[in-house]
């Protein structure tokens, strides 16, 4: 992974945190980075990058106080992902991230290549989310 590469996952992971771009924009501007896709591990507290190589860069992920919920509830993290999707009033990916765990998301993965997302819980229960066409 060069240099350039690793910017502009930092700048897409800033971007997410402070509201200035939204999911379609950092998925089209790591795409034409040439990521396949990346991780976020609420547990570790990483997100991670990877280019279809298998190289990869992980970096802090966006802090919350709130702790991965042990019952996984997908129709919670359903909720927020809608949520997100339609820019509601008062959206933030802190709120979004804080709504997922408290449903007991432990983390998620998105595919660009496979169009989705894999909301995941402690337990591997999931909720597959695919891309809006």
């Amino acid at each position: 992974m060069n240099a350039q590469q690793k910017t502009i996952a930092q700048t897409c992971l800033a971007a997410s945190h402070d509201g200035t771009m939204n999911f379609p924009s950092i998925v089209a501007v790591l795409i034409d980075a040439g990521f396949e896709g990346y991780a976020v591990d609420y547990r570790r507290g990483t997100s991670t990058y990877y280019l279809p190589d298998g190289d990869s860069v992980e970096l802090p992920a966006i802090a919350t106080p709130t702790p991965v919920a042990a019952a996984f509830r997908a129709d919670g993290v359903e909720a927020a992902v809608r949520s997100a999707q339609a820019n509601a009033a008062g959206y933030s990916y802190r709120g979004f991230c804080e709504a997922v765990k408290a449903a007991g998301c432990a983390g998620y993965m998105v595919s660009f290549s496979g169009r989705r997302v894999v909301y995941y819980g402690r337990t591997a229960e999931c909720h597959v989310e695919h891309f809006p066409h």
